[in-house]
């Protein structure tokens, strides 16, 4: 056999006959979930849903199962940004297959998932949300009747050096260069002059989201990330049913609002998806951690909505006292402190603390969703909603074929591989040379080979 040498000039064939294109190489994981997709008809009712949105008449864009479907991928492989997503699907022909493009087509371009997510409305993703949803509780993945509620930091595409004053539109060197003339009287000072004196500066060094904004980001919030840092941020919350980890309720909203302003709209969020998917199911109980715990989110869980609450009372140092209180808020208290000090409350909060932050594991350290790369809020909550479908989606393929993600279903095929080798090693060898525990072993493979014949 000669050496083979790779062509420096390749001269492209004007065309190819069909049966000469390789088909693409087979995914097993990305497969079984086209086929799933395909179960809950997930592309013909988005498609009747989004067809409001588009002209009757002009180019045709891609499907809207296409786009889902390029989040999802962006979930799965772990990838942040559009652009990398984008150049995933075209390096790969088996992910091309998985969105419905042959050899010979190209995947879409980044700037196309852009124009799609502008196009599509909230209600159209929230739609999706509802689909997939409704698929887990076909396979027995959603109960329902007990909530995790929590919450996390998305960090903005957005840097501290761009904010700007809302009053007037001055960045941070002019607001400072305005300080300096108004205290040392002296006109344009030099960069190093006004480090130095923003340095030696012993007040006004704390910028407040009154009165300060990012020029590139709005919709984002100055305050602290999990790991100290202060960053430009949003605030994920999600609402887990805790008996299958199935998320009900995933919302966005700005960085600084604190927990106690946010976990009855994620609350009733979760009661509306699980109405439109499945009337019979109700939510009864809420569990969240000692963030949430305000006397106006206890009357408003328990009174006003219905339901038995189990969150946590962060330490006092002082005793409290009823006397400015409503008796409807102090008997709301007393059976939240009931509940959680029994038995099943501790339960609950464990359960809690170990499902709820697997979601976020699953999302933002593991799926792409931690440092988001769009600006606006409705962007990010549309990008993180897609996000936590590709989650729910996993938990269904993970009851179907063992595994969660392509990379488990992977590592799960290695490991039958082996087992197999390993198995059909002992099979082989003369039984003289075996060790008793392999010997013991091969007996074992032979009696359930003749009980499965």
């Amino acid at each position: 056999m000669g050496l083979g040498k790779r062509k420096r000039e390749h001269q492209q064939s004007f065309w190819v006959a069909a049966d000469k294109l390789c088909n693409a190489p087979r995914n097993a994981f990305y497969d079984r979930l086209n086929q799933l997709l395909d179960e809950v008809k997930f592309d013909e009712q988005l498609e009747e849903a989004v067809e409001p949105y588009y002209e009757k008449s002009g180019r045709k864009g891609i499907a809207p199962g296409t786009y889902f479907r390029m989040i999802f991928i962006g979930y799965f492989e772990d990838i942040s940004s559009q652009r990398g997503i984008a150049w995933r699907c075209a390096d790969s022909r088996s992910l091309a297959k998985f969105l419905g493009f042959g050899p010979d087509e190209a995947t879409p371009e980044h700037s196309t998932l852009s124009l799609t997510r502008e196009r599509l409305p909230m209600e159209v993703h929230r739609f999706a949300f509802e689909l997939i949803l409704k698929a887990t509780a076909e396979n027995g993945l959603l109960k329902g009747k007990t909530l995790g509620v929590d919450a996390t930091d998305l960090e903005a595409n957005a840097s501290l050096k761009s904010i700007v004053r809302k009053d007037n539109g001055d960045d941070w060197q002019a607001y400072l260069r305005k300080l300096y003339v108004e205290e040392t009287g002296k006109d344009s000072p030099s960069d190093e002059e006004l480090r130095r004196f923003d340095k030696g500066r012993k007040s006004k060094k704390k910028v407040s989201n009154d009165e300060w904004e990012s020029a590139t980001d709005p919709d984002s919030r100055i305050g602290k990330m999990k790991d100290g840092r202060f960053h430009l941020k949003y605030k994920a919350e999600n609402a887990v049913d805790l008996e299958t980890q199935v998320i009900v309720s995933a919302e966005v909203y700005y960085g600084n609002q604190g927990d106690t302003h946010t976990i009855e709209d994620t609350v009733n969020s979760a009661k509306t998806h699980l109405r439109e998917t499945c009337p019979e199911k109700e939510v009864q109980e809420v569990v969240a951690d000692k963030g949430y715990h305000s006397e106006h989110v206890l009357d408003g869980l328990q009174n006003e909505c219905d339901l038995r609450t189990y969150i946590p009372e962060p330490d006092r140092k002082y005793q409290r006292t009823w006397t400015d209180k409503s008796p409807q808020r102090e008997a709301a208290y007393r059976r939240n402190h009931r509940r959680t000090k029994g038995n099943r409350g501790r339960r609950l909060q464990r359960h809690r603390s170990e499902r709820v932050e697997r979601t976020f594991a699953h999302l933002c350290d593991t799926g792409g969703s931690r440092r988001t790369w769009l600006r606006g809020l409705e962007k990010v909550q549309k990008r993180y909603m897609s996000a936590a479908m590709a989650y729910n989606l996993g938990q269904i393929m993970r009851k179907l074929v063992g595994a969660g993600k392509p990379r488990y279903a992977a590592v799960l095929a290695e490991r039958a591989f082996s087992r197999f080798c390993a198995a059909w090693e002992v099979m082989a060898c003369p039984e003289s040379l075996l060790t008793d525990s392999q010997r013991q072993q091969n007996q074992n493979w032979t009696f359930q080979a003749s009980l499965g014949a």
